[in-house]
Parts: structure tokens; C-alpha cells; sequence
């Protein structure tokens, strides 16, 4: 289990599967949300330890960041969070095996859209719609003062549309580079001390990736 020390909320991690997805706990102290639960439902569990969850939220369908949303949902009862695009990919059985990956079909309880606010104890999450990995792909931004230390630096979950130095393939089914471009164009007007949380490898921020990422993509 990894931590993040400079959010505005409490964050830690999880690497976990065969691709070293990044699973995480995030929370403000009053609510609790996990973020693409990759696999091994225990082990994400284990880390809890008794703690409440909010919400479970998939930034996209791939198997690797919906593998435990099943078994997640039905141990805490917490509600499921995706977009109306990619839910089809979670929610119906022979779609979410179609990679032929051993994936539990999950439901969706609530089909989030771009521009809305997800809101889990004090926390009050924008939904931004990136679709370029995947047509539904969501990020999520917290501005500092709705996290626990308004001090500290906003956060931007991103799943697989930015990472460190790179951006999520847009060669699988469903993607597309034009998508992708205008997605990184949403995320650039972040401010630069925005803390990235990616669906793999290490973490950035929005201003560390101007040169290597926006202005080579947006």
C-alpha cells in the first residue's frame, strides 16, 4: 500500500494484477471512494479494514480496472459509479467477456456525465468526460476546498487517459486519437500543481506533463 502526502484528501494505492493497475482509497474522513478495484476483491478489503465506501468508481469498462467492481459492490453494498457509454461493457455478461478475461458483469448504479458533481461525504467531484482510451472514459477533478486540507493541491483522478509522460492507447476497439486530443485539452486547463492519479505507473501532475504531454497532444 502506497500514500499520497501533498492531496487535498487522504489517498492511498494498491498495484495489483497482471498490468500493476492502480487501485485507490480515497477519502475525506466523512466518505469514502474506491477507484477502479482491478482485481483481488480481498486484498482491497483487507486494506479497508472495516471502513465505509461510498462509492466505487470505473474511469472506464477494460477488464483490468472493472475485475473486482462485482465482488467490491456486493461486500460493501456501495453503489457503482461509470459512464452511460461504457456501462453496456460492464453491465451486460457477454460484453464484459468479450476480451476473454474471466470478468464478472457488474451493475451500475448511477451512469455518470460529464459536467456533473459526484458528491461522496464532504468531497465534491467534477465529472469530465475523456473519451479517446474508450468512448465512455471519465476523469474526476476535487478542487482543494471540497478535500479534507484545502491547502493542499487539487487532484484529478485519470484513469487511462493521462499518465506519467504518456497517454492511454487509442489502437484498442472503441478508441480514438481525435477523442483523445480534445479530452487532453479539457485536462490542460488544469492548474499545474493538480495531483494525476493514473490508472498505472507512477503518479504526476498536470504541470509536469505541459512539455511531455499537452503540448505534444492537445
Amino acid at each position: 500500500m502506497y500514500a499520497v502526502d501533498d492531496a487535498c484528501v487522504d489517498i492511498k494505492y494498491l498495484v495489483l494484477g497482471l498490468i500493476e493497475n492502480n487501485v485507490y482509497i480515497i477519502s475525506d474522513g466523512k466518505g469514502t471512494i474506491v477507484v477502479d478495484p482491478s482485481c483481488h476483491c480481498e486484498a482491497i478489503l483487507e486494506e479497508l479494514d472495516g471502513q465505509k465506501v461510498d462509492a466505487i468508481v470505473l474511469t472506464h469498462h477494460h477488464y483490468d480496472h472493472i475485475g473486482a467492481a462485482f465482488d467490491l459492490r456486493q461486500a460493501t453494498g456501495a453503489p457503482v459509479v461509470a459512464s452511460a457509454a461504457d456501462a453496456p461493457f460492464i453491465e451486460v455478461e457477454e460484453l464484459a467477456k468479450r476480451d476473454m478475461r474471466k470478468t464478472k458483469a457488474c451493475p451500475i448504479d448511477r451512469k455518470a456525465a460529464d459536467g456533473e458533481t459526484l458528491e461522496v461525504g464532504n468531497m465534491k467531484w467534477r465529472v469530465i468526460a475523456t473519451p479517446g482510451h474508450t468512448p465512455g472514459g471519465l476523469c474526476l477533478y476535487l478542487a482543494p476546498e471540497f478535500g479534507s486540507y484545502p491547502e493542499k493541491a487539487p487532484v484529478l483522478i485519470a484513469g487511462d487517459t493521462l499518465f506519467h509522460s504518456s497517454i492511454g492507447r487509442t489502437d484498442f476497439e472503441g478508441g480514438s486519437m481525435e477523442d483523445m486530443r480534445a479530452s487532453l485539452k479539457k485536462l490542460a486547463v488544469l492548474p499545474d500543481e493538480t495531483v494525476v492519479l493514473p490508472g498505472h505507473n507512477i503518479l504526476t501532475t498536470v504541470g509536469a506533463e505541459r512539455e511531455r504531454v499537452f503540448a505534444r497532444y492537445a
